[in-house]
């Protein structure tokens, strides 16, 4: 399969997307003023200890106070047996180290740990572990132990802890000696800005989108990666000769006249990723809709009839969905509770065979996943970590017309809503004449559909009501003016 990569980079965001056999298979976004915080390290103060909830708020010089959980607080107790209590180990106006784990997403701040890790190309570090841990995507266990060793003859008998990357398995013990001397400096530095910064001060900040490309998502299937500014060419490539050689060959700088996004039809997929509808092949379609607590994909077999039986038809549409799901769940970051809403299979082998599809087509994201089979009302429930905004929430905001809800009260329903406005006020207040300000199509309404209505409550309330059009007035917008 061919795979290439795509930077585009302007003063104001880079955009990354991964193109597999001229088909965008996920999309990154990182804008200058509102750069991503994950992997940020904190010298944090402790601003409210919570014991009945076993958390903290920490202050990090952001809008809203982190949130540290005891889960995210590395093992500090003597006794194995006894209960970890964050009251025990932090205190209001305690400095403490802090790394995020989680962006601020909606209301909520961001998610901190105390177990600090710094990636390198081939290694996570772990300064306060001393274990030598494995990537679950390496599954030879001859491999593995294979690694382990290698890495233990490569560092000193009081190591620190480290987990070895997918992608060391090809690395030569120089390149790993390389990035555990890379990754101790950064410690170092890290260490010595502790000391000498105060408290609520940034001492590290993880790589900018276009050199944690070269880092994370080079791998030996990708051929090229095309970057059109000149400048940050220059900077990759710079980045990558120091750190990632091998992958140096494959940076291309894309100078044509054609935008590199358009010409590769990455605009068009992030106008799709952002619609609720998503047509298959086929003639069946998706919707998805994304709230706050999980989001929901609906499969239909719309315009699809297939040339046998209905249950092969259902089939054959629920095959092509998985493909289609797992795509657009990377396209468009959806993290948390996914509920699938399949079409209805009778035949159980048709249900093992969906599930498995989907579990294979998941297999390639990079984000952790789980996948439950059908529960009783013929659903599945996916699980997907969130670490940051989805793409709708970094390019979109709630409608201001329907305030997200997705819809709008048709202009009948407005007009009784100022009919019943009108009858409130004449009863409290003993006005000479009423003007209604409204939109067009309410309006419109009034003097056709609504006009018999409107004129008996003229009758009823024994004073003149005067009609105006308000351009600037959505659909739901009115005002009733008393004079």
């Amino acid at each position: 399969m061919k795979e290439q990569i795509l930077v585009n980079i302007t003063p104001q965001e880079t955009r990354v997307a991964t193109i597999e056999d001229a088909v965008v298979q996920d999309i990154h976004i990182e804008r200058t003023a509102h750069r991503g915080l994950v992997g940020n390290i904190y010298l944090g103060l402790v601003k409210r200890v919570l014991p009945g909830m076993q958390s903290a708020f920490i202050e990090i010089g952001l809008e809203r106070a982190a949130f540290l959980h005891i889960a995210d607080v590395i093992q500090q107790r003597q006794n194995p047996n006894e209960p970890q209590r964050i009251e025990r180990i932090l205190h209001e106006g305690q400095a403490v180290m802090v790394q995020v784990i989680k962006d601020p997403i909606g209301t909520k701040g961001a998610r901190l740990s105390t177990q600090i890790s710094i990636a390198g190309r081939f290694l996570v570090f772990l300064p306060q572990d001393n274990h030598i841990g494995i990537s679950q995507r390496i599954g030879d266990d001859a491999e593995r132990d294979q690694l382990r060793k290698r890495m233990e003859t490569l560092l000193p008998g009081d190591h620190c802890g480290y987990i070895i990357r997918t992608n060391a398995d090809h690395a030569s013990d120089d390149e790993l000696r390389a990035d555990i001397d890379y990754l101790n400096l950064i410690w170092a530095d890290i260490k010595q800005s502790a000391q000498t910064k105060p408290a609520k001060s940034l001492l590290f900040q993880d790589l900018s989108l276009q050199l944690r490309v070269l880092r994370d998502m080079v791998t030996e299937e990708i051929e090229t990666v095309h970057v059109d500014s000149r400048e940050n060419f220059q900077r990759m490539t710079e980045f990558a000769s120091r750190f990632v050689a091998d992958v140096l060959p494959k940076i291309q700088h894309y100078s044509g006249e054609r935008p590199l996004f358009e010409l590769y039809g990455v605009e068009a997929e992030i106008e799709r990723a952002l619609s609720r509808r998503v047509n298959l092949k086929f003639g069946g379609y998706l919707i998805i809709d994304q709230t706050e607590a999980m989001t929901t994909v609906d499969v239909n077999t719309g315009g699809f009839v297939g040339t046998r039986s209905f249950d092969d038809t259902i089939f054959k549409t629920n095959l092509e969905a998985t493909q289609v799901i797992a795509r657009q769940l990377r396209l468009r970051n959806l993290g948390g509770i996914i509920i699938v809403d399949f079409i209805d299979m009778d035949n159980e082998e048709h249900k093992t065979a969906v599930i498995a599809e989907l579990k294979k087509a998941l297999a390639r994201d990079r984000t952790k996943i789980t996948v439950s089979g059908f529960t009783s009302l013929g659903l599945i429930e996916i699980t997907r970590k969130r670490t940051r905004e989805s793409l709708a929430h970094i390019l979109c905001e709630p409608c201001p017309t329907c305030q997200g809800r997705g819809e709008v009260k048709t202009p009948q329903t407005i007009c009784y809503e100022i009919l019943r406005e009108i009858l409130r006020e004449a009863k409290q207040f003993n006005a000479s004449e009423y003007r209604i300000l409204a939109s067009q199509a309410v309006i419109d309404m009034f003097l056709d559909e609504e006009s018999a209505n409107l004129a008996q409550l003229v009758d009823f309330i024994g004073k003149p009501i005067y009609l105006q059009v308000e351009s600037a007035y959505s659909q739901e917008q009115f005002d009733v003016v008393l004079v």
